[in-house]
């Protein structure tokens, strides 16, 4: 992604003030929903281990299909409510489409590739070769959106586009494991 003139440095300071102040004094009120940013570092933090489990399987172990498949309907489900609810209120915060367009491009890859490795069968030809693919374009996607994007994010709303985002990613996962 293209890197913006504001230091990464800058910005990750301003992040990590907008994350650290208080969204809602009053929590008697009202829970606390996660920040946006919380819920998505999460997600990011799980696929990276499940990729990294995978890595370390030997190559007749029988759970590489189960952990495939776990990693691809989370990144689906992962793409999905970032496309639909955080990328548009990201590219309405940052007025940053380069960034957006980027992440979005990446994610119609990544998607693509998901698409072939849940049309083959664990013992194919290439199919490691593709979730090692699979697993570096998502952990570089990752990294990029960390550091670039998300540290632009101070004037969005964060715990209230991570309660968006928490809701739906709750419907989406029981529509796609139906």
């Amino acid at each position: 992604m293209a890197t913006k003139a504001k230091t990464k440095a800058g910005r990750a300071g301003e992040l990590k003030s907008s994350r650290s102040a208080p969204q809602n004094r009053d929590k008697e009120t009202q829970p606390a929903s996660p920040s946006v940013l919380e819920l998505l570092e999460q997600d990011h933090r799980e696929v990276e281990e499940w990729f990294d489990e995978y890595d370390e399987l030997k190559e007749d172990d029988n759970r590489k299909g189960q952990l495939a498949e776990k990693i691809c309907l989370a990144l689906k489900v992962h793409a999905q409510i970032e496309e639909e609810i955080f990328y548009p209120q990201a590219r309405e915060a940052t007025k940053d489409n380069d960034l957006i367009d980027e992440a979005l491009v990446e994610h119609a890859t990544v998607k693509k590739l998901i698409g072939e490795i849940e049309a083959m069968e664990v013992n194919e030809e290439l199919y490691d070769a593709k979730m090692r693919v699979l697993g570096e374009m998502v952990k570089h996607h990752i990294n990029e959106e960390e550091e670039e994007l998300f540290p632009e994010l101070a004037k969005m709303d964060l715990n209230a586009v991570g309660k968006e985002i928490a809701e739906r990613k709750e419907e989406l996962m029981s529509e796609m494991r139906a």
